[in-house]
Formats: structure tokens, sequence, C-alpha cells
């Protein structure tokens, strides 16, 4: 079945006026207009298109690269508004519509919006809403601390940036973490800092401290972690048992340690390092 919204690899059926025909191994067809057919084919070929409904209605494939295809996100311009709603340019001939029960707040032409792209069930048309928070879903968040996500600059809140995460989850950026000029829409890359027990995610856009400056510093978190939390090593140690443990120098284990208990993510004690719960 041919699939709305996305990209689709098809086979060249054959050369008509209009342009050629497509098919895909079911037996579905589609036209791809003269303005999209490439200088070169042949009968036979695997051509990758994009597929929608033209302003009649009409499944047609296009070359076009849109700016967003079906679930998922995209920042984009209104062009126009109309009595049933308002239409954005999403790359291709025929505007992206978003009825007035998906504007969050009325959408003016010139202005910009973040939206997610769904196919309506029951006209199956491919429309966007602005009320994007009802896509987002932080039921079950599969997010370990640290790790690297994809982000979209969602709006400002009086705590910092509400923001789109692998565009499925909502997080918020501090503002105490945030170093740079944010704008809705923006594209960015941040790293999870905690999963809340409720689901809500904190966030930030640069490297835990310990990572970006200390990179063994992880090597020893994981230690403590498999140890039960604690290792009878310290900075008084012997040079020998450190490099037995870590494979690490003293110099460089001191280096470690001094950036984990600034960072409040272990404590030092005569005997040992203590992972802080």
């Amino acid at each position: 079945m041919l699939a709305l919204g996305v990209h689709n690899t098809l086979e060249i059926l054959r050369d008509r006026e209009p342009g050629i025909f497509l098919g895909d191994q079911d037996g579905n067809e589609v036209l791809l207009p003269n303005k999209y057919v490439p200088e070169e084919f042949e009968i036979g070929d695997q051509i990758k298109v994009f597929v929608y409904l033209d302003s009649s209605e009409r499944i047609v494939a296009t070359t076009l690269e849109p700016y967003a295809t079906v679930n998922s996100f995209a920042y984009l311009k209104c062009t126009s508004v109309s009595e049933i709603g308002a239409f954005l340019d999403w790359g291709l001939e025929k505007d992206l519509f978003v009825p007035f029960k998906e504007q969050a707040s009325k959408m003016r032409v010139g202005s910009w919006y973040l939206v997610y792209v769904y196919l309506d069930e029951d006209t199956n048309r491919l429309v966007a809403s602005s009320k994007t928070n009802a896509f987002l879903d932080n039921t079950l968040v599969l997010l370990s601390p640290y790790e690297e996500v994809d982000l979209i600059a969602s709006h400002p809140s009086p705590q910092g940036w509400n923001m789109i995460v692998n565009q499925k989850h909502l997080g918020l950026v501090y503002s105490d973490e945030i170093f740079q000029k944010i704008t809705s829409g923006d594209q960015l890359k941040g790293f999870v800092k905690k999963v809340r027990p409720d689901g809500k995610i904190d966030l930030t856009l640069q490297r835990h401290g310990f990572r970006g400056i200390e990179p063994n510093a992880e090597q020893i978190l994981k230690e403590l972690k498999a140890s039960g939390g604690f290792i009878d090593l310290n900075d008084k140690s012997d040079p020998e048992d450190i490099k037995e443990v870590f494979q690490l120098s003293k110099k460089s284990f001191k280096k470690a340690i001094g950036t984990l208990y600034k960072a409040r993510k272990i404590t030092i004690e005569k005997d040992g390092i203590r992972l802080v719960e």
C-alpha cells in the first residue's frame, strides 16, 4: 500500500503524457508528473518519491523534499488563512492544512509555527496541529542520564525552555543551563540530566561537566557502581593499587576524582571514595 506523507521507493511502470506511473509490490500505482520526472530513466527502475495528496485530493508523487514527514514536528511559515483554517509552506506545491481546531493560537500569515504533521483518519488527509503537547508522551521514558538526544525548542517557560525530545517526549532545559540564544523551532543536540519518577525530563545543552572535562571520571563512576558504591582507593593510595584497578596513573586518578567531587558525584573519605546516592 502506498504510504502517504513519507518517502516511498517505487518501480517505474510506464511513461505516459502526464508523466510516469510508479507502482509498489501490491499493485498500487501513482503518477509522478512530468515536472518531476528525471531526465534519464528506464522502465523497471526504482525511484524514491514523496507521496501525498494534490490540490484535487488525488494521490500524487513528487521528488521535491518536504520540510516534514508524517508523524514528525517542524517549524513552518503560514502562507494563507481561509474560512476553514490556515495553510503552511512545507516545501511542496500544495501547502499543509491546519484546521482551526488544531491551532493553539490563531495563525497569522507570515508567522512561523511549530507543528506536528499527522494523517487525519477521518478524511485521509495530511494535516498539521500547533497543539504539539497532545502528540508527546512521557508515560514511558526509556532514556538514561547523560544520554545524547535530539531536541526541538518548543516554547519558553518561567523555568527555562520546553524541548521536544527525540520527537517523542517533552523535556525542560532550565534557565541556568542555557548559555545561548534559543528560539522556537531550533534543532539542537542535548543531554539527559535526569528522568523524574513522574516522567518529566531534565535536560542540559552541555555535556555533563565531568564528562566534558575529565573522560576518566566516567570509568571511575562505573567501577563505583559495580562495587556497590565504595572503593577503598583515594588520592593517598599507592600508585600501583590505582593502576591495578583503573589502569590510570595516580595523577589522572586524582584529577578524575577531583572533578567528581566538585560535581558532588562522590565523597572522598579516609579509606576510599564513595558514590553519592
